[in-house]
């Protein structure tokens, strides 16, 4: 069975809320059947002590969507060689499910530099990019940017109207740090998890 699936990539370090809720909206108000979280490894290269273990990060992600059917963890680039590039996952994502259309799902930042992603010219021309704005922008200030850029123009990239909140994982680790309340900055079940496990401590 074909389906439309968005592709939000992210280390979600911890999962929280906004990515919750810009996926949802991917999901319900845009032409996708599903959104994949795709987990995005640690570096081999790079030691971050803040980074919970992919496996870690793939388990709070699958706990705070388990019950959406229109949402799913992926752990697709664990295997895959690194570094991770985009282009890469998804010639893989193609060969192993052939009757899916895969979309990237991309913040107005991510769009800014995507010009200096290995093989832009072929993902443009084979995957649609949804691009929400970010807090900084409102979605009016994306659309004048059209004027200003080629990118934002081509026909494969759409602007979509998500809502916006100002949340970062940085924020919700450095809280954590502080001992901050953080519990609806996550869903219950990734709260539970991230102070039983005593992560970001």
């Amino acid at each position: 069975m074909s389906k439309n699936i968005g592709l939000f990539f992210g280390s979600f370090n911890p999962i929280h809320v906004g990515h919750l809720i810009i996926a949802n909206h991917m999901a319900e108000y845009s032409h996708l059947d599903e959104v994949w979280f795709v987990v995005s490894p640690q570096s081999p290269n790079k030691s971050k002590a803040s980074l919970l273990s992919d496996h870690h990060r793939l388990s709070l992600v699958q706990q705070a969507i388990d019950d959406n059917p229109k949402l799913r963890a992926s752990n697709v680039e664990f295997d895959l060689p690194q570094p991770s590039y985009t282009t890469h996952t998804l010639t893989y994502l193609k060969d192993k499910h052939p009757n899916h259309n895969f979309s990237l799902i991309m913040g107005e930042d991510n769009l800014n530099s995507f010009h200096k992603w290995k093989n832009f010219e072929s993902i443009l021309e084979q995957h649609k990019i949804l691009v929400y704005p970010r807090i900084e922008s409102d979605t009016s200030l994306l659309v004048a940017k059209a004027n200003k850029s080629e990118l934002i123009r081509h026909a494969s990239v759409s602007i979509i109207d998500a809502p916006m909140m100002k949340i970062s994982a940085s924020f919700i680790r450095k809280s954590i740090q502080e001992n901050k309340d953080v519990r609806y900055l996550l869903t219950e079940p990734v709260w539970k998890y991230v102070d039983e496990m005593n992560f970001y401590k």
